[in-house]
């Protein structure tokens, strides 16, 4: 079964060390590296912080557009994974190795399979 990981966290006013920014760079390369060694890797991407988001809502005909997320949170979105994994208890094993989990959360969202 398909699981998407959504990687849920604060984003910092504070801009991190270039170490500090390589060390968390590294965590994610070694947790892809070892994602596609099991076969469970589908694919991963990060987003640009929330205040390039946009949002669209069509209402009465007529075509809406907000700046930023739909909703006040203290965490965003900052990034995924969709992998492959056996039953939610494998899904859980890896999504409590992605360094997001550590600082912040990892919501896991079985896909839909269209029949």
């Amino acid at each position: 079964m398909r699981y998407m990981m959504l990687i849920y966290g604060t984003e910092e006013t504070i801009q991190p060390s270039e170490a500090e920014q390589a060390a968390v760079m590294a965590a994610y390369n070694a947790f892809g590296e070892a994602a596609s060694a099991r076969g469970a890797l589908l694919s991963g991407e990060a987003l640009y912080p929330v205040s390039s988001a946009t949002t669209v809502r069509l209402r009465e005909g007529k075509v809406l557009t907000t700046d930023g997320p739909f909703a006040e949170t203290k965490e965003q979105l900052g990034g995924f994974y969709m992998l492959q994994c056996k039953n939610l208890d494998e899904a859980i094993e890896l999504a409590a190795k992605i360094p997001g989990a550590s600082v912040g959360s990892v919501e896991i969202r079985p896909i839909f399979e269209w029949q």
